[in-house]
């Protein structure tokens, strides 16, 4: 274990099964004998990882293997590392299947998915009263969301601040059928125990949202002490700056485990095509009744959807946020497709060279 790089908590005394570790994660496991741990990762500082483990934590970089095959643990997967006590250091030599995995989309050429964490099993989407309470940005979180298999709950933070804080749910009633929303104030305490039927002693939180909502306030006041630095939010746009600067799991008094993450300027939609049916479900009910199968809800005869946007039982912003998340949608996947094509033609080119290189060794 390296002892002089900086550490993401106290080594807690808890056992593997505290951090939600199952049946399944103990099979998975059963290949592997000897010097081997199963842990689970709590945060990340650069290049190397601060891993959970039975009755502490060790902090560990990756082998050179899974670097190679570009796979970097998230913050909550579960990963094997390889015990060296005589050198002093732990190496993640594999990561366990993941049950859910929260991604959104990168901004790189290539396209494909930025993992936020691993195996959670609610995710709060954390917004705030006042400029932040924005129901096309809250959509898209519900997207990735469903997407990534975990079940989405809409936290309102700052309920204290709102003229009535009683209609703060009405405010996103028409894009969260289904979907708990919960007014709180992380600052008065005022609604946490709300919260408490999503906090399951083994259970798994995420919480997402944008700079200055409150999520490390949130943290600290479920924490029970200060765990999070904070910072006041400017007062002309209710923006705060980034004072989370890496994800982080925390170990909550009553067993649920929750990750922090820093908060996201951007909401790429990714590749989450599974979250846009659960997040627009009135829209592809109504698209069933369309004259055309392939009907794109813009000025086609017989559109369903439109009829209904006509008719007021619609809202036209709700219908223009589906066709731009279905639009941006198909570019992530069409930039992903040119980013796999891009690494196969580099693969073969280095399968090339090495067959060239090989013919000149035997012509020698």
């Amino acid at each position: 274990m390296n002892q002089s790089t900086p550490r993401c908590g106290e080594d807690p005394p808890y056992t593997l099964e505290d951090f939600g570790w199952t049946e399944e994660h103990e099979r998975a496991f059963s290949k592997y004998t000897g010097r081997y741990l199963a842990g689970r990762v709590a945060c990340r500082q650069k290049t190397v990882w601060e891993v959970l483990i039975d009755g502490g934590s060790v902090t560990a970089g990756i082998s050179g293997a899974l670097r190679k095959l570009g796979r970097f643990p998230a913050v909550g997967d579960f990963v094997v590392l390889l015990d060296q006590p005589e050198a002093g250091a732990s190496t993640i030599v594999d990561i366990l299947p993941q049950k859910t995995c929260f991604a959104r989309g990168s901004t790189g050429r290539e396209g494909g998915d930025q993992v936020i964490a691993a195996n959670i099993d609610t995710v709060f989407i954390v917004t705030a009263a006042g400029h932040d309470l924005n129901a096309r940005r809250i959509e898209r979180y519900l997207a990735i969301a469903h997407a990534s298999g975990a079940r989405p709950v809409i936290v309102i933070n700052k309920s204290d601040l709102a003229d009535d804080p009683a209609t703060l749910a009405d405010e996103l009633a028409s894009i969260s059928s289904g979907i708990p929303v919960i007014p709180i104030s992380a600052v008065s305490g005022e609604g946490i125990d709300r919260l408490d039927p999503y906090l399951a002693p083994r259970t798994t939180i995420a919480l997402i949202g944008s700079s200055g909502v409150g999520k490390s306030t949130l943290i600290n006041r479920l924490m029970g002490r200060p765990v999070q630095d904070t910072s006041h939010t400017r007062d002309y746009d209710d923006k705060g700056r980034h004072t989370t600067t890496v994800r982080q799991l925390f170990i909550l008094a009553g067993g649920a485990l929750m990750i922090d993450n820093p908060g996201l300027r951007e909401v790429g939609i990714g590749t989450a095509s599974a979250g846009i049916a659960d997040t627009f479900p009135e829209i592809l009910e109504l698209a069933e009744n369309c004259r055309f199968s392939d009907c794109r809800h813009e000025e086609e005869p017989g559109c369903a959807v439109q009829a209904a946007v006509a008719a007021g039982t619609l809202s036209a912003a709700r219908l223009e946020s589906f066709q731009r998340l279905v639009q941006e949608l198909a570019f992530e996947r069409d930039k992903a497709e040119i980013g796999l094509v891009r690494l196969e033609k580099k693969r073969w080119k280095a399968i090339g060279k090495m067959q060239r290189d090989i013919g000149k060794t035997k012509g020698r």
